[in-house]
């Protein structure tokens, strides 16, 4: 483009210049999706975009966020259109995998194995984005879960932190004789219900069994049938039937449970290390003091004691992205160590990046449940994203169902296999 002067009608120097200047920063845009709209968090998002576009003016970042559940049908609608936002979060496991098995994800392996962005993450964070040997998203979050209790409340029952499920149980029990809610829980979603189960799962059913079902590799007569799988919602449905978690909690919600365990009311709740930055000094709970432990061991299992439920969450770009040079320089920058720092610190959460959750960022209840994070043998991961979507939403409803007592475990887990082997044969 050429600028002429208004009354000659000639090419003038400085429009040339100015022209030239333009062109040198020409705009390209990048859609950024992400799940955290909370004013907890969103000051964070807002100064990445503004920093990264500072530091990179050829390019402008178009930014939305939606929370949690919702984001789970707004991704869904996304990924059936044309419309699949460049930059986009993502949880890890089968979650993350079926975008890559569908071509909906860009290969990103040559951009992060062998160089220095990928050097800022573990392998078994990266692993949880990987399918089929290649890379297809980085973690931005590590995260684990945990049983927190109210130390107070402890020390007036003469209570200590069980080793073993056994003692879990027995320790409900002196709760409830005492008057004391034992477990605040909100299963209104019952992604809440899917952490206990995939807890035990993990803990009753042998890892090699347990993973070749989630991912629908073994025969299909062989899917879900380990006696594991029954024990375990078994043990979950005990949690209600002995009246261990508060009444009606189909019809709670998680934040509403967490609220009343907050406020003191309750003696423990199962959270996410993410969730540990809400409890400030203000609530009731942080002035009774409150400790943390992992779900305890059952001895007699046939699956792995040393596994923590947990799992990284992160980004993936497009793979029909229009950008692919910016979108990996944008995502690359929101996960650098300078970025992460600065995510731990405005948000409390954690991050995946190796050495940026220290004892001078983050709370000490926050950096212990990290280090169990690190120290443990390996993550199972979420089970809502771990397995095939529609089998577990089979198992997500069978949950609410065993709290309802309309279903038994037997059953659940019978309609469990019915959907995988389906999936299993739409696929082959």
């Amino acid at each position: 483009m050429r600028m002429l002067h208004p009354t000659t009608g000639l090419v003038t120097a400085v429009g040339i210049a100015l022209c030239a200047a333009t062109g040198a920063q020409a705009q390209t845009t990048i859609e950024f999706l992400h799940r955290w709209p909370e004013p907890g968090y969103m000051p964070y998002f807002r100064q990445a975009v503004k920093t990264f576009e500072a530091r990179n003016p050829d390019i402008d970042v178009s930014m939305d966020a939606v929370a949690d559940e919702p984001y789970k049908d707004k991704i869904r609608v996304l990924m059936g259109s044309d419309q699949v936002p460049d930059v986009y979060f993502s949880w890890s496991g089968e979650f993350a995998q079926k975008f890559a098995r569908n071509g909906r994800a860009l290969d990103i392996t040559d951009a992060v194995h062998g160089t220095k962005w990928g050097e800022h993450f573990s392998k078994a964070l990266l692993e949880p984005f990987t399918f089929e040997g290649k890379q297809y998203g980085v973690p931005m979050t590590v995260d684990g879960k945990f049983m927190l209790y109210n130390k107070a409340i402890f020390e007036d029952n003469g209570l200590e932190k069980p080793e073993t499920f056994g003692e879990f149980l027995a320790l409900n029990g002196k709760l409830k004789e005492a008057g004391v809610t034992p477990i605040a829980f909100g299963n209104q979603y019952p992604w809440a219900a899917s952490h206990y189960i995939g807890d035990l799962f993990a803990k009753l059913v042998p890892n090699d069994i347990r993973l070749g079902d989630y991912n629908l590799e073994r025969p299909s007569d062989e899917l879900y049938s380990h006696p594991g799988y029954v024990d375990a919602l078994a043990k979950f449905e005990t949690l209600n039937d002995e009246g261990y978690f508060n009444r009606g909690s189909n019809a709670v919600t998680h934040e509403i449970a967490r609220g009343s365990f907050l406020a003191g009311r309750t003696a423990m709740m199962y959270l996410q290390l993410v969730e540990f930055a809400q409890i400030t000094q203000d609530t009731a709970l942080a002035q009774d003091g409150w400790g943390l432990f992992e779900m305890p061991d059952v001895p007699d299992g046939a699956g792995d004691s040393d596994l923590l439920t947990g799992a990284p969450s992160g980004f993936m770009i497009a793979a029909d992205t229009e950008h692919p040079e910016e979108a990996i320089r944008f995502l690359e920058f929101l996960t650098s160590p300078e970025q992460a720092a600065k995510f731990v610190e405005m948000t409390g959460m954690t991050s995946a990046v190796e050495g940026a959750v220290d004892p001078s960022n983050a709370s000490e209840q926050i950096y212990l449940g990290l280090k169990a994070v690190e120290k443990a043998g390996g993550l199972a991961l979420w089970l809502d994203t771990a397995m095939d979507a529609r089998t577990a939403e089979v198992l997500l409803d069978g949950s609410q169902a065993l709290l309802n007592d309309t279903e038994t475990p037997e059953a659940v887990m019978a309609q469990v296999q019915e959907t995988a082997r389906s999936v299993q044969a739409e696929r082959q």
